[in-house]
């Protein structure tokens, strides 16, 4: 059963007791235990044959227990005691919503600091909506501006009310799609890429539809349309969008903006989503509070990972709706059941908090799963990895023009940087090393010499004593101001031009332009399982584990990028790594 309270149109659910009547007596439907909901005052409501019955109760109620003997009714009558169970009966209490009016914190209406956190999202939306608007406008200003490199009858003359009039059409069709699209969807913006290719399906979406009807319809619209206006503004729109983002994530990095989530399961699964929501702060979500079983261990502990135990599972509904969470997330586990699950759908049915369902899929990049509704049960696809075949090739066919062109671009700084090398220390200008590529093969991978000659005789003395300065695994050996390293090896190992080199490794295809980092032969035979996958692709330049952190990662962490990257790359995501690692070379942040 539901309370309604029309006025500010929220439901809480109750679990309620139902008395059935003899010889056509109505029944009684009163409210028992699990009611986050305390009425002021009793009042009965008339649903069919049933009188819904609302005690004035201060706490919770206790279960009835059932019986098969007869109990009077409230009249007198003997009436039947059936077993309990679950209705979803909705009905208007004219007091309910005096009392929400009377205490702020009831359930009859938000809470109003949960109001005053939910308008940062709409207060960027409409900031999107704003820069949105004023990208459009530049982009058709400059279809009348500038004359179109293929002119038609419409946009041979820019004033041409006609021409005017389709353009300010063009400007409202494209607002309306990027609204349509979700691209403003607090959901979507701020991570991920989603936001980027809403944003772009819209945006073709509605030139498609307009060329499509000049077609049909001979209306013989101006090219410009396509030639200038579309790209201006798309690139516009992309641009400012990532601003927006930037901004956003600076204010999450001071904590604001964030999503606040109630986590729900057990215990081990419930640590894993707070652990992996931690290692992504501008994702956006702040876990406030979780809903777990006692621990059977230490029965009185109320934190689990550093956040406050708030109830178990059964509570989960009460205590987001007490403490305003904007978010439930469900995590799968057998402490929730999918019955479970949809009982807590209905119960934040009219509130304004979402249900996040966390699946036991990690590390699994979102175009491999796809989710088929069947027999009324979301099933999750997940495609297999991609190792070979057509997606090789065109890895291939990237890696061999992307770096034939880098070669080209940065030979003036390859000439200079050997010269600085070969004049300030002795030794040769390069320093060439057997590494383990794909499918456990070795190669000689080559790199500017940054060290003394002799660096690899001092390694042992240095391991010694590298548990003080080791950046953070035991597989892994790299220390902070390794003594080694020449004046000229510093400079170029901040900003990673000892790496270049290795073009020539990715031409002659042993290494690819993005992948997992090179490893050592006596790295590889320390690898567990999961880090042995890192062997399936070619060795990169460069990887999700080198714009994340680079020496400063953990091998934990180190072997988790890898690995994620291994089984979801792509040729989208090879481009923003590549631009990622342009960025983290620049700030030079983690390289030594």
């Amino acid at each position: 059963m539901a309370l309604t309270d029309p006025g500010v149109g929220r439901k809480t659910g109750l679990r309620v007791w139902r008395r059935g009547g003899r010889n056509g007596t109505p029944g009684v439907m009163a409210i028992v235990p699990g009611a986050a909901v305390r009425p002021a005052t009793v009042e009965l409501a008339e649903v069919g044959d049933t009188t819904v019955r609302v005690p004035a109760v201060d706490g919770p109620l206790v279960t009835p227990q059932a019986s098969t003997a007869d109990e009077p009714a409230a009249d007198g009558r003997v009436v039947d005691v059936t077993h309990p169970y679950e209705s979803t009966i909705e009905f208007n209490l004219r007091e309910f919503r005096e009392a929400a009016d009377a205490d702020p914190a009831a359930p009859g209406r938000p809470v109003p600091a949960r109001a005053a956190r939910r308008t940062w999202s709409d207060r960027y939306a409409r900031g999107l909506f704003v820069t949105d608007l004023l990208c459009l406008l530049w982009a058709a200003l400059g279809v009348h501006l500038f004359e179109p490199p293929i002119p038609t009858r419409i946009s041979a003359e820019p004033g041409y009310w006609p021409f005017v009039a389709v353009t300010a059409l063009l400007v409202v069709a494209w607002l309306i799609a990027l609204d349509w699209s979700g691209s403003r969807d607090g959901t979507v913006t701020g991570h991920g890429p989603t936001e980027y290719k809403r944003v772009i399906q819209a945006s073709l979406s509605v030139f498609g539809l307009a060329a499509i009807g000049s077609f049909l319809f001979d209306l013989n619209l101006p090219r410009s349309y396509v030639i200038l206006m579309l790209p201006a503004g798309l690139v516009a729109l992309l641009a400012t969008r990532y601003v927006w983002r930037r901004w956003l994530f600076r204010r999450r990095d001071d904590g604001a903006m964030m999503s606040e989530v109630v986590a729900v399961g057990d215990r081990h699964t419930v640590s894993e989503l707070l652990a992996d929501l931690a290692r992504s702060p501008r994702a956006g979500y702040r876990v406030v509070g979780v809903c777990v079983q006692p621990d059977r261990l230490d029965p009185g502990s109320d934190q689990l990972g550093g956040v406050p135990v708030l109830g178990v599972p059964a509570d989960v509904a009460a205590v987001a709706t007490s403490i305003g969470a904007d978010a439930v997330a469900v995590t799968a586990s057998a402490a929730f059941s999918p019955s479970a699950v949809r009982r807590l759908s209905w119960e934040l049915e009219g509130t304004d908090t979402e249900l996040i369902l966390a699946p036991a899929l990690t590390n699994i990049a979102g175009p491999r799963v796809h989710t088929q509704p069947v027999a009324g049960l979301p099933l999750i696809h997940v495609d297999h990895p991609t190792y070979r075949g057509a997606n090789r090739i065109v890895k291939r066919l990237f890696d061999l023009v992307g770096s034939l062109t880098l070669i080209a671009l940065f030979s003036p700084v390859l000439l200079a940087v050997a010269v600085a090398i070969k004049a300030t220390s002795k030794g040769p200008v390069f320093f060439r090393q057997d590494r383990v590529g794909i499918n456990g093969e070795t190669f000689r991978m080559i790199k500017f010499r940054s060290m003394v000659v002799d660096a690899e005789s001092r390694l042992a003395a240095l391991k010694a004593q590298s548990q003080a300065q080791d950046a953070g695994n035991t597989v892994l050996f790299k220390i902070k101001n390794d003594p080694r390293v020449t004046g000229v090896g510093k400079f170029i190992r901040r900003f990673s031009i000892d790496e270049l080199p290795q073009l020539f490794n990715v031409v002659t295809g042993e290494m690819s332009l993005v992948g997992p980092r090179p490893p050592l032969r006596s790295e590889v035979d320390l690898y567990g399982d999961d880090a042995l996958r890192r062997l399936l692709v070619k060795p990169g330049m460069t990887g999700l584990w080198q714009v994340s952190g680079r020496s400063d990662l953990t091998w934990d962490d180190s072997v988790r990028l890898d690995v994620y990257y291994v089984e979801n790359w792509s040729i989208t995501g090879d481009l923003a790594i590549l631009w990622r690692t342009a960025r983290a070379v620049f700030g030079s942040s983690g390289a030594y």
